[in-house]
């Protein structure tokens, strides 16, 4: 059994969260809490539960909203290239959102997101140099906007990244740490130039994992 538990603050509030997976073969299934549930005392708020295939599919029980959420994963080649596969349907909003990757080589890849019966959709190309950093334009097609991002991974497990949205002209900061021996954490700060008073927006983020 594994359990992770992980807190995040921001400059006007700050909030939990717990998760608690058991694997029975190779299927996970997990449960998540936050804050809510036991903000008034036990109850089902920010209740969900899930059952996972790792590769294959997740389905997800929200519990107080009684709303299922169905992913299903699957992988083909396309020109000998490995095109990741992911299906998602929201059954309370009946949102359905299809996503793909291709992997062209280890240093490129080309992914699209689409909601169906939608203008939403995101084209996004991602570019590995030297190993260690990335670049990632995308383009939204419902904003008509370019998006762009640039990280880099320095010590094994520090990532800093950072990202610029042209719609809205937010700049974003970002410093992210992956450690299976010391957690994880997320130090994010942004600022909208588009606002006259240019007040950054601090959030950090933690995460422990237990073995139980």
């Amino acid at each position: 059994m594994k359990a992770s538990l992980k807190g995040k603050y921001e400059t006007d509030k700050s909030s939990a969260a717990a998760n608690i997976s058991v694997f029975a073969s190779d299927v996970k299934f997990r449960a998540s809490l936050t804050d809510a549930t036991f903000a008034a005392g036990p109850s089902l708020n920010g209740l969900v539960l899930a059952v996972e295939k790792p590769g294959s599919f997740i389905v997800d029980y929200n519990v107080p909203k009684k709303d299922f959420r169905f992913q299903f994963l699957n992988s083909v080649r396309v020109a000998g290239k490995p095109l990741n596969l992911n299906y998602i349907h929201s059954r309370g909003d009946n949102r359905t959102i299809l996503d793909g990757t291709l992997v062209l080589d280890s240093a490129n890849k080309v992914s699209a997101n689409h909601v169906l019966g939608s203008r939403n959709g995101k084209f996004k190309y991602s570019y590995l140099h030297g190993g260690v950093t990335t670049f990632e334009p995308s383009y939204d097609l419902a904003k008509n906007s370019w998006d762009f991002a640039v990280s880099r991974r320095v010590y094994g497990d520090d990532v800093f990244r950072a990202s610029y949205q042209t719609s809205s002209k937010l700049l974003g900061l970002e410093w992210s740490r992956n450690s299976k021996i010391n957690g994880s954490f997320r130090v994010l700060a942004s600022v909208n130039l588009a606002e006259e008073q240019k007040i950054p927006k601090l959030t950090a983020e933690s995460t422990w994992d237990f073995e139980m």
